[in-house]
């Protein structure tokens, strides 16, 4: 175990490299950014071609399934595993895999990631949703805008205004509530993934109908985007955030910031870690080039010894 004043030490260093002026800021770390448009953009084709897989009227898969509820368990496993594959790929263990300006936003209220990253992942998160819904029309065609699709937009269901957002604020916080309650266990860090995943199949099954299931501004935007829809849109960028808010206050006040470990949802240490991290055996993002996506080298020696053995080395 770490002793405490050596891991407020190493916070206070990763501060100070996180707190450099923006241009130099972006210049190190702008394909961590890349890689949160792209995760958010993979996202979004999935859903966009899952929803017109199997709620457009003209899709075979549709009439092959009359039933209403195969389908959205359909839909609920597809943008389950989605998510799951999103974090597990080489691109989310290196950025954390956010790829929601809620998440983004809730660990720099943490401490957990510096003020210029956290503006810059938020930037391309929303890039990245409207440029993943402009692929999927590029490569589904004009069937995306049928109504039955409407390029995967979320808008208040039968229920109203009312009922979606108390929908997308008690989804927030439970998403939240979970990715804090394991990410910061070192026993059970390797299941967040999994768990988000359940999650946002339970999610898509019983919420879409209510609020069309987002607790994602940047995932909201790139339909209403390209659909020109954005009924009651305020919401879906304030429930997110006040969801994961009061999750955040909650855990902290419970728990202390210092049991706020990571911002990563994805623990291998194997890929260096962007954030202010005390997470046992993460090495910081200064260990290696943040264009590099790859596995560091999963030797024993630590970064300090290697420095150590370079100096004593004739």
């Amino acid at each position: 175990m770490h002793h405490p004043s050596l891991r407020y030490s190493k916070e206070t260093e990763i501060r100070r490299a996180l707190d450099k002026p923006l241009v130099s800021v972006f210049k190190r770390n702008w394909p961590l950014y890349v890689c949160e448009a792209i995760e958010l953009g993979i996202f979004m084709v999935s859903a966009c071609a899952f929803s017109l897989l199997l709620f457009d009227p003209s899709s075979p898969v549709f009439r092959a399934l009359p039933s209403a509820i195969v389908r959205r368990i359909l839909m609920a496993i597809a943008m389950g595993i989605t998510a799951v594959l999103i974090i597990h790929s080489p691109m989310g263990k290196r950025s954390g895999a956010h790829f929601n300006p809620a998440v983004t936003l809730t660990y720099l209220r943490l401490g957990k990631i510096g003020l210029y990253d956290a503006v810059f992942y938020v930037v391309f998160q929303f890039f990245g949703g409207i440029v993943g819904v402009a692929v999927a029309a590029a490569i589904l065609g004009k069937s995306l805008s049928n109504p039955a699709v409407d390029y995967a937009v979320t808008v208040p269901g039968r229920y109203g205004t009312v009922a979606a957002f108390l929908a997308e604020l008690f989804m927030a916080t439970v998403l939240m509530a979970v990715v804090l309650v394991l990410s910061n266990r070192e026993g059970l860090a390797v299941y967040v993934s999994y768990s988000i995943g359940i999650l946002i199949a339970l999610y898509t099954f019983f919420f879409a109908p209510i609020s069309g299931f987002s607790i994602n501004p940047a995932r909201t935007a790139g339909s209403a985007f390209f659909a020109n829809v954005w009924t009651a849109g305020w919401l879906y960028f304030v429930a997110p955030l006040l969801g994961m808010f009061c999750a955040a206050e909650i855990y902290a006040k419970i728990n202390g910031n210092a049991r706020v470990l990571c911002a990563k949802l994805h623990p291998d240490p194997s890929f260096p870690c962007p954030f202010v991290c005390s997470f046992p055996g993460h090495r910081h993002l200064n260990d290696s080039p943040a264009g590099d996506i790859r596995r560091l080298r999963t030797d024993p020696v630590t970064t300090d010894e290697n420095q150590r053995l370079k100096v004593s080395r004739p």
